[in-house]
């Protein structure tokens, strides 16, 4: 900074007050201003803004190249979902889906899921040597009574006349597990996944609570939607 300031005072020599109020013509003061402006321009490398007009301009080619940039980075907004969640009101609220208007058609689900042991205990129930009882008839038993209870249990469900709950329970020994397959039927408006999948989560829980003072180290996993049958959406089946 120090540097720039000599150079200035090199450059630019104050002009005298003889030569700018005792001069016979204005050409000396014009002259005199002409070189003040070359000195500028020798020290800042651009010729300095000779009018107001300049000045306008000169902010408005700033301003123009500002707006350009903001308008090259303004965020798209997002696309729309495709699909619709019909438990989100207008406003974002929860909602209970009103199935007034839907036709009664006959409804099915499948679910499963499994529940992983380990060998102790594979072979304890197995064997049915549990001290709470035969594990698979009790978690069956849970299972369908879950299923029962699906809207008690999940806040926007609607409460269905179930026509039919199944639970299958079968011992695997490849992975040491209990596989659990259900399946939900009614005659009704809405769908019965949540009453499939509720009932082998419930029948999972079940076995866990059975065999739970034998070991811990028990994981239910794999829960999920196989297949369902009947409403607007049609048919679907995992593959």
């Amino acid at each position: 900074m120090m540097m720039l300031l000599r150079r200035v005072a090199m450059k630019v020599q104050p002009l005298s007050r003889t030569k700018i109020f005792y001069s016979g013509s204005s050409n000396d003061l014009s002259h005199a201003i002409a070189e003040a402006n070359q000195e500028m321009e020798y020290v800042l490398g651009k010729p300095p803004v000779s009018s107001l007009k300049d000045s306008l301009n000169m902010d408005e080619e700033t301003d123009l190249h500002v707006s350009s940039h903001l308008v090259t980075n303004v965020v798209k907004p997002a696309a729309p979902m495709i699909s619709k969640l019909t438990h989100v009101g207008s406003g974002g609220e929860a909602q209970m889906v009103n199935i007034a208007s839907k036709e009664i058609t006959n409804r099915v689900a499948t679910a499963s899921c499994k529940v992983i042991l380990g060998q102790e205990l594979f072979d304890l129930v197995s064997t049915n040597q549990m001290g709470k009882g035969d594990v698979l008839s009790v978690a069956r038993i849970a299972g369908i009574y879950g299923a029962k209870q699906t809207s008690n249990l999940i806040p926007l469900c609607h409460n269905i006349n179930l026509s039919h709950v199944h639970l299958n329970l079968r011992m695997n020994p490849d992975d040491l597990s209990v596989e659990i397959e259900g399946e939900a039927a009614c005659s009704g408006k809405t769908g019965v996944e949540m009453e499939a999948l509720t009932a082998v989560t419930v029948a999972g829980l079940t076995v866990y609570d059975m065999c739970k003072a034998a070991s811990k180290d028990i994981v239910i996993t794999d829960v999920k939607l196989q297949s369902k049958r009947g409403g607007k959406s049609g048919d679907w089946h995992r593959n």
